[in-house]
C-alpha cells in the first residue's frame, strides 16, 4: 500500500505513534509519506520506503484564516497526485481530518488532471483533539462533520471512543486500535553507570515524562514527590518541556526539594532513564491512553497514575501499577512509598507491567491491525 500519514511533529503521543506507525509500515514493505510542518520528533535518519514532506506555511499578516490548514490541504493534494496515495491517515482530528477532507474534495473534482486517484481517509483520535478541542463549540460541528466524512475512524482507547460519541454525537463506526511500542527497544537495560550518577548515595529514583502541558499536572508530580521525600531519600527526574516548566521549577524551590529534582528537558533516548527508575508518576487530569505509562511499564517501572480515561485499560491496579483519584495525592505518595520500600514488590509489579506491554501492545501485534483496517477500508 501507499500511505500518507499526517501528524504533528511534537513530542506528544499522537506524533510519536503516527511516526512509529509510518516507520514500521515502511519496514513491512509499504511506501509511506509523512506530512508535517517539521520532521517529527521520532523520525530519525533515512529509511527505505519512508519519505518526509514538509508543509510550508506562508506568512501573510493580513490574513486571519487558518493558513496551516490550507497549506496542509495543498500538500496532501500534491503528494496524493505525485505518489498516487491509497490512504491518507490523519492523526488528530484538528486540523488534520479537516485538511484531509478538503484535499479529497479537490482531488475528486479533477481540476484538469487526468487519471487522479482519490485516496481513502482514515482519522485516528488521540485524545485532546476530542476531550478538550472537539467539545469546544467553536470546533465541534467541523470536527463531527469531518469524522462522519472519513472512510474510517479509529480511537486509541475504548474510553476515547465513548467520549467522542458523547461529546460530538457522531454515528460513524469507531474502531478501537490501541497505541503501541517497539518491544525490542522498550525493555529494561543494565544502566549501572547512569544510576550511580543520578543516585550517588543509593537513593530511589522516581520519574515523570511529558510535554508539561496543564493536563499533565506537573506541579502535582512535584507535590507527590515532596510527600515521598519527607519519608525517605529519593530523587525525581522530570523529563520534558512545556508551558508549566517554570511553575514546576518554582514549586520545587518553594518546597525546598529542588536539589533532589532534576529537570532534564526533552530527551530523544528515554529507555536509559526508564531503566534506572523505580516509580513513574503520572497524576494527569486526563489521559486517553497513556503512552508514556506504557513505555515505563515495558521498562519494568511501576506506574502510579490517575484513574482517568484510558489508563485503566493499560494499568491493572495493584498488579502492574496503582491508580488513584487525580486529586488524591496522598494516596499516590503512599503507593509510591509502598513500592520503594519493598524491592520484591517493585520487581513483581515491574515484571507484570512488562508482560502486559509484550502481550498486548507491541508493534508486531498492533501494526498488522492497522494494515488489516486499511485493506478493509480500501475494499469498501
Amino acid at each position: 500500500m501507499n500511505v500518507g500519514i499526517v501528524c504533528y511533529a511534537s513530542v506528544g503521543g499522537s506524533g510519536v505513534i503516527a511516526t512509529e506507525l509510518g516507520k514500521t509500515l515502511a519496514e513491512r514493505g509499504h511506501r509511506v509519506h509523512i506530512l508535517s510542518h517539521d520532521p517529527p520528533f521520532r523520525l530519525g535518519g533515512y529509511q527505505p520506503g519512508l519519505a518526509f514532506h514538509r508543509v510550508e506555511t506562508p506568512g501573510y499578516p493580513l490574513f486571519r484564516e487558518p493558513q496551516y490548514v490550507l497549506s496542509l490541504t495543498n500538500k496532501i493534494v500534491q503528494v496524493s497526485r505525485q505518489e498516487r496515495l491509497d490512504i491518507v491517515h490523519a492523526h488528530y482530528a484538528i486540523p488534520h481530518a479537516t485538511a484531509a477532507y478538503l484535499a479529497r474534495q479537490i482531488l475528486a473534482g479533477g481540476c484538469g488532471y487526468a487519471d487522479v486517484r482519490v485516496p481513502r481517509v482514515v482519522t485516528t483520535l488521540h485524545g485532546t483533539d476530542i476531550t478538550l478541542l472537539g467539545s469546544d463549540r467553536s470546533y465541534s460541528e467541523t470536527v463531527a462533520f469531518c469524522l462522519e466524512q472519513s472512510d474510517g475512524v479509529t480511537a486509541v482507547s475504548e474510553s476515547l471512543k465513548i467520549d467522542t460519541r458523547r461529546e460530538l454525537g457522531v454515528k460513524c463506526d469507531i474502531r478501537v486500535i490501541p497505541n503501541f511500542l517497539d518491544c525490542n527497544e522498550y525493555k529494561r537495560h543494565d544502566e549501572s553507570a547512569l544510576w550511580q550518577r543520578l543516585a550517588p548515595n543509593g537513593e530511589k529514583l522516581l520519574i515523570h515524562v511529558s510535554n508539561f502541558r496543564p493536563v499533565k499536572r506537573v506541579t502535582a508530580v512535584i507535590e507527590v514527590f515532596a510527600r515521598v521525600r519527607r519519608e525517605r531519600p529519593a530523587k525525581l527526574l522530570m523529563v520534558g518541556d512545556g508551558p508549566d516548566l517554570a511553575e514546576a521549577t518554582r514549586l520545587a524551590q518553594s518546597l525546598d526539594i529542588s536539589e533532589d529534582v532534576q529537570f532534564l528537558g526533552e530527551q530523544d533516548q528515554i529507555v536509559p532513564l526508564l531503566s534506572v527508575a523505580d516509580v513513574f508518576l503520572l497524576p494527569s487530569a486526563q489521559e486517553s491512553f497513556g503512552l508514556a505509562a506504557l513505555e515505563a511499564m515495558a521498562c519494568q517501572v511501576v506506574v502510579v497514575a490517575s484513574r482517568v480515561g484510558g489508563l485503566p485499560e493499560v494499568i491493572e491496579h495493584g498488579v502492574s501499577g496503582f491508580l488513584h483519584d487525580p486529586e488524591d495525592l496522598d494516596s499516590m505518595a503512599r503507593s509510591a512509598l509502598h513500592v520503594l520500600g519493598d524491592e520484591a514488590l517493585r520487581e513483581r509489579m515491574g515484571e507484570a507491567g512488562a508482560r502486559t506491554a509484550r502481550k498486548q501492545f507491541c508493534d508486531s501485534k498492533i501494526v498488522p491491525v492497522y494494515e488489516a483496517y486499511y485493506a478493509e477500508i480500501l475494499g469498501k
